[in-house]
């Protein structure tokens, strides 16, 4: 985990640049498929959903509050069913990069212009934005 500065026009930015964007979400989808089938079943996805922190709950916050693991289950699938375009009970590549994407815009949006300071994971989504970002400037 790292300290991180960044602000919505850091991800928006990583998004935008596809050559970029495409190669993580290629690499992430290919860590998440552990049985290698080329399709992300709702266990393998429920696992990044988890680690974006779609829904943040009470161990997130260090709070004593019990959350109905039933509750958790069913807001998990409710996005995967959103992201599952074909309704075929798994995500292909280009389902999840769809996916990525819109909940990292959806990050971007929520985070605005002003930049904050972030503790992040080493191999998450915000982190790889802001590496892209910081490549950017130190280019001439």
């Amino acid at each position: 985990m790292s300290v991180e500065i960044l602000n919505g026009a850091t991800i928006a930015g990583f998004i935008e640049d596809e050559e970029a964007f495409n190669s993580w979400v290629k690499k992430r989808f290919d860590a998440l498929d552990e049985d290698q089938d080329g399709m992300l079943s709702y266990i393998e996805m429920m696992k990044e959903l988890q680690c974006l922190r779609v829904f943040q709950t009470e161990t997130d916050f260090e709070i004593d509050a019990k959350t109905d693991p039933d509750e958790v289950f069913g807001l998990y699938f409710s996005l995967f069913l959103q992201f599952d375009r074909d309704s075929n009970g798994v995500l292909d590549l280009e389902e999840f990069k769809s996916a990525t994407k819109r909940i990292m815009l959806a990050v971007a949006d929520g985070l605005g212009v002003s930049p904050l300071q972030m503790i992040l994971e080493d191999d998450g989504f915000l982190k790889k934005a802001v590496e892209w970002e910081s490549t950017k400037l130190l280019l001439p």
